[in-house]
């Protein structure tokens, strides 16, 4: 049993109450490796660390407090003396037009979905820099793939996110220490109940934009395509790879999503490619 624990991965996962953080660790765990799971209420974790006494320990952790973070950090590296995998899953969803929202509305926003996973992953480089391996899982969204009125910042959060991950995979792939984002289409997770805050401050005009998706967001509760349990599957596939990818694409809607993405950014690229490239200073040849 020792032998196995010691050559297992240790996983530091976020958000580990609901959806794709309580697949994910259900999942880890059935596989007998070790997970630090964290949420900022650990009731919801009380059947994991049960029946995973050895391999699962369950942590309060809200990812918006910086000081509570490195302690977190430094008591998961204790309980398994190693960090192999850490997953930013904490998040919540604001929908609304961005007129409509608050200025508290949007820097809370940014402090769990962005700052909070910055600040996680600030917490344990320097513990993965120590031993030369690990691996970074940031949970994106479709939003970023192309984002929807009444996403403004819930979109942008995300999009910061991509962006850090990108600069991140370049300065950290020389140390051995990987990074992949996750971009999950529509799951069926508790996300638009119970992780989705509203603008408070409702605009009319806005009504066939954000307005419209907010609705179409109620109707979509509990019939998402996706399936928790087979993203976990797919984020696990991609931690064991030798060649994970970047950008991981969940389910078919956002498969889907980005091939449109790309395809219709190409042909605006194509049509306006006259008038950028005439932006360049004019090259002369220069007889000596």
């Amino acid at each position: 049993m020792d032998e196995i624990l010691t050559s297992s991965r240790v996983w530091l996962i976020t958000g580990c109450s609901s959806g794709f953080g309580a697949a994910l660790a259900a999942a880890v765990l059935a596989r007998g490796q070790r997970v630090v799971a964290t949420a900022r209420n650990t009731d919801a974790l009380a059947e994991l660390s049960t029946q995973f006494p050895d391999t699962c320990r369950a942590i309060v952790l809200d990812v918006t407090d910086a000081a509570q973070v490195k302690t977190v950090v430094a008591q998961a590296t204790e309980a398994f003396g190693r960090l192999d995998v850490i997953v930013n899953n904490a998040g919540y969803g604001l929908v609304g037009a961005f007129e409509e929202l608050s200025a508290e509305q949007i820097t809370r926003n940014f402090d769990t979905n962005f700052f909070g996973a910055t600040e996680v992953i600030r917490a344990a480089l320097p513990v993965l820099r120590a031993q030369g391996s690990g691996h970074i899982v940031n949970i994106s969204a479709a939003a970023v793939i192309s984002n929807y009125a009444g996403f403004s910042i819930y979109g942008a959060a995300k999009w910061a996110l991509e962006g850090l991950s990108e600069s991140l995979a370049a300065e950290l792939r020389p140390l051995g220490i990987k990074v992949t984002i996750v971009q999950p289409g529509p799951f069926r997770t508790d996300f638009i109940a119970r992780s989705l805050e509203r603008a408070g401050n409702h605009i009319a005009d806005y009504d066939r934009t954000s307005g419209k998706f907010s609705r179409f967001l109620e109707t979509m509760a509990d019939k998402q395509p996706g399936d928790p349990a087979r993203a976990a599957e797919a984020i696990i596939a991609a931690v064991e790879s030798e060649t994970p990818p970047l950008r991981l694409v969940l389910g078919k809607y956002a498969n889907d999503k980005t091939r449109k993405k790309f395809a219709d950014a190409e042909r605006e690229r194509a049509a306006w490619e006259h008038v950028g490239l005439a932006t360049d200073f004019t090259v002369t040849s220069q007889k000596l």
